[in-house]
């Protein structure tokens, strides 16, 4: 019965505390056009969404990231709940590319664009090359991370194979991409579900991939590195 009273409970809670701190993200673009401070309030979003939802997060290897450093950070992609989890974890200053889609969402859409974060565009090859492009740009003249997840959604049950978006902004910037494997947030948050499940996930940190001297031409090669150690930290096989 317990159980049954924390699913009931965290999904209202979980939306009224996304509206209300996007709103106060909002709020904060005001006065801070850089995300600085967006970036803080999405980070206690996620903390407040893990308490929330009765969900426990384990992280392990967090000490391979440097706080001074930029970097390309790749995640599997299972559940809606990956998003907060990484953000309660990963102790940096980034941007993510998220579906073009979710830019129209009332509250999140709103923050998503103010926060500087970037669509993805799918359908579009030119669009998309700018918005790489554009995230290699943030890197390098703002010296902060960007995250991706190159599955291009989620998946139900196993991997998906990566697109190479992500390799190809790490080589252009010049700077490491780092694997990063979630596990169990599909079971937090199942695909087609709106009740969160108390459960214990966990982020696993990959370690950093140096990209100098690599050229574009490498980016496939990257890629499957990348594929390959998020695998390797989740137990999950890659379908095609």
């Amino acid at each position: 019965m317990s159980k049954l009273r924390s699913l009931l409970f965290s999904a209202p809670a979980i939306i009224l505390a996304t509206i209300v701190m996007a709103s106060i993200s909002l709020i904060c673009s005001l006065w801070d056009r850089a995300g600085i401070t967006q970036h803080k309030v999405a980070r206690l979003w996620g903390r407040m969404l893990l308490a929330l939802g009765f969900v426990r997060c384990e992280v392990h290897g967090i000490e391979k990231l440097d706080s001074g450093a930029s970097y390309v950070l790749v995640a599997n992609h299972a559940s809606y709940f990956d998003t907060p989890t990484i953000l309660s974890s990963i102790p940096l200053q980034f941007r993510f590319f998220a579906k073009q889609g979710l830019f129209s969402v009332p509250f999140m859409g709103w923050h998503l664009r103010r926060a500087g974060h970037l669509p993805v565009v799918r359908d579009d090859p030119r669009a998309s090359i700018r918005s790489m492009s554009e995230g290699a740009r943030i890197i390098a003249e703002k010296g902060l991370s960007v995250l991706l997840f190159p599955e291009g959604g989620r998946s139900e049950v196993q991997m998906r194979p990566f697109k190479e978006g992500a390799a190809y902004i790490a080589i252009k910037a010049g700077v490491p991409a780092v694997p990063i494997g979630l596990v169990d947030t599909r079971k937090a948050l199942p695909m087609h579900s709106c009740m969160v499940r108390p459960v214990t996930v966990k982020l696993y940190v990959g370690d950093p991939i140096p990209t100098t001297g690599m050229k574009l031409h490498d980016r496939g090669r990257l890629n499957e590195l990348l594929q390959e150690q998020v695998a390797a930290m989740t137990g999950e096989h890659i379908i095609n």
